[in-house]
């Protein structure tokens, strides 16, 4: 593989660690039903929390699989239930010409895509590689290179709308590459995900995703902090809860992801945090935020303070929790 994309990924990698056209869409009935639509292999891969359900609904929509994962315990729920499970990416891309890959960072992407065993040795000409994780910009784009050097087509699409909306396929996926590709993406991405859009060229998908994580882990850290004054001052969680949600403070993080114990069910508050999207994910994904706001010179206040508010949370012992954890994290912590 190229090396300025080893180099790009591992520098990444340590600036996290050191400071840690109009829009298309497609509704996922329209994708779904069309009567063009292949039921060939699908490669998929990644499948841990987000990417096991998300490669479930494809199944439920008639699609056999692909699966890899370096865990392979992982794959076990998808070889008891008939699917094929191989033993590296490019075995993957031996066998399926379409291929959905879910990964936690950029440097995870890189090794899949090129690495020793990556699928860029096996791919055939003509296939649709769909990233759908949420990784550096340029290196969705240096992968895109890579990829078409092979006679294949690349496009980024990371997702939003977490583990929930990943089991009810109610996904929303942002997609970046060639508009006359788009189509076939749909056609796939759809049977995940009730909205498809469509953000321009290759690397537009991850700065949607990156600029919604932004606002997510603020917003996140804003209802955490309410949430935490009202209940000091005598408020009822649930009632408080339920006045902000009518009232114009009300935003994802307060009505559909309450950080409060005790007031949603089926969220990681109600389960000890645990399952949802990590603490760690969500500092990586503010690390990139941050790089892009330094390329681009944007001001970023808040996402700097919440991206070092995530990275303390991380060495407070939360980086496996839920990133909705950081209601705990500011009741835990004196200093706040």
């Amino acid at each position: 593989m190229a090396a300025s994309l080893w180099f790009r990924g591992a520098a990444s990698g340590l600036l996290y660690w050191s400071r840690q056209q109009e829009p298309a869409v497609a509704s996922l009935a329209a994708v779904c039903s069309r009567s063009m639509a292949s039921k060939t292999p699908v490669g998929f891969i990644g499948v841990g929390n987000m990417g096991n359900p998300t490669a479930r609904n494809l199944m439920k929509h008639g699609y056999p699989l692909i699966i890899y994962d370096v865990f392979p315990d992982a794959c076990k729920e998808f070889l008891d239930a008939g699917e094929q499970v191989v033993s590296s990416p490019a075995d993957v891309a031996e066998k399926a010409d379409r291929i959905i890959t879910m990964l936690p960072t950029s440097l995870n992407a890189i090794e899949a895509y090129s690495g020793a065993n990556g699928i860029l040795k096996k791919v055939k000409k003509g296939s649709l590689l769909i990233d759908s994780s949420t990784i550096d910009p340029m290196v969705s784009k240096e992968l895109a290179k890579e990829v078409e050097k092979m006679g294949a087509v690349f496009m980024d699409a990371p997702v939003s709308g977490g583990v929930g909306a990943a089991r009810s396929g109610n996904l929303t996926f942002m997609v970046g590459g060639m508009e006359e590709e788009f189509a076939a993406a749909q056609e796939l991405l759809g049977c995940m995900g009730s909205n498809v859009m469509y953000c321009g060229a290759v690397g537009t998908g991850q700065a949607a995703k990156i600029c919604n994580n932004l606002l997510l882990a603020i917003s996140m850290i804003g209802t955490a902090e309410a949430m935490n004054l009202g209940i000091r001052l005598g408020l009822d969680p649930k009632l408080l809860a339920k006045i902000l949600n009518m009232s114009s403070g009300r935003c994802w993080s307060s009505e559909a992801y309450n950080p409060v114990p005790g007031v949603m069910d089926g969220v990681p508050s109600a389960n000890n945090y645990q399952g949802g999207f990590g603490t760690t994910l969500m500092a990586k994904d503010l690390g990139l935020a941050q790089d892009s706001a330094t390329s681009t010179e944007t001001p970023i206040l808040l996402g700097s303070q919440a991206h070092q508010i995530y990275r303390m949370m991380c060495a407070k012992g939360y980086s496996e929790k839920d990133f909705s954890s950081v209601f705990q994290f500011l009741r835990e912590e004196e200093m706040f």
